[in-house]
């Protein structure tokens, strides 16, 4: 049986909270929460919360969603998927690869339990939100990580060295532990677009072109690695949104997680049994 410290039902939706899934010498235990409408052996989505690798809560959906009364994680549910929501260590913690390895150890733990869990191993999807999104990226590209069916990224960092090499107090700064330019093969190795190939997971990259904090060239970088492999990747700029898709009104938000929904849903269709 699964450790479960702590039950609730929240709507329709059952939420499984602090669920232990390492236990690393020198840290706190890491744990997830697992959401779910009912249902068994059907599809996963590990959701990667942002926070610029240094802040946030894996229990809390990407901020443009977290005023929905029907939530981000309902939502999720209610289209079929179980919904896995690891936390990481940030960077005030452990500098990477540390973020990188957790997440790594928590989808070798999530297809470990599958049975308990009630998914589809072979069924796996990633979806991230900036920070999030540069670790669903990194995970999915990842040789070392179980395999993936599709991956979300929205506003994603995907290329370190195309930054500010300078910046000592930047959040790829704390990443790293000093300026990338003075961390250059990490930043290489934090970076997706060095590990795109041609076996990759389809991706769907969804970015605002006004983008402040993380400019739309990083998921165009990856788009076009991904491209030039010969994977399979859609970008979808959003036309005047900021960091968080601010500046889209809410119906356009409401668009872009239903096309982000509607893209694993049919990526799903084909893996279904």
């Amino acid at each position: 049986m699964l450790p479960l410290p702590f039950r609730a039902s929240v709507y329709w939706m059952d939420v499984e909270k602090a669920i232990v899934y390492a236990q690393l010498e020198g840290f706190r235990p890491l744990e997830l929460d697992v959401y779910r409408s009912g249902g068994t052996g059907g599809p996963l989505v590990v959701y990667l919360h942002g926070g610029g690798w240094r802040v946030s809560h894996r229990g809390l959906p990407p901020r443009e969603t977290r005023a929905w009364t029907h939530g981000f994680f309902e939502r999720i549910t209610d289209a079929g998927f179980v919904v896995a929501a690891p936390e990481y260590r940030f960077s005030g913690e452990a500098r990477f690869p540390a973020q990188i390895d957790d997440v790594r150890t928590a989808l070798a733990w999530l297809h470990d339990h599958a049975g308990d869990l009630g998914v589809d191993p072979a069924r796996t999807y990633l979806w991230g939100a900036s920070a999030g999104g540069h670790l669903a990226a990194l995970a999915a590209l990842s040789p070392a990580a179980p395999p993936i069916a599709g991956v979300v990224c929205w506003y994603p960092i995907t290329d370190l060295p195309a930054l500010d090499h300078t910046a000592a107090d930047s959040f790829e700064a704390h990443l790293l532990g000093g300026p990338i330019g003075e961390h250059l093969d990490a930043a290489r190795d934090a970076s997706p677009v060095v590990h795109a190939h041609g076996g990759a997971p389809p991706f769907l990259l969804q970015h605002g072109d006004h983008d402040a904090m993380v400019p739309v060239d990083q998921s165009i970088r990856l788009a076009e690695a991904l491209d030039a492999a010969g994977a399979a990747v859609g970008l979808e700029i959003v036309a005047g949104a900021d960091h968080f898709f601010a500046g889209a009104s809410d119906p356009e938000i409401e668009a872009i997680f239903a096309r982000a929904l509607a893209f694993l849903r049919d990526l799903d269709a084909a893996h279904a049994p």
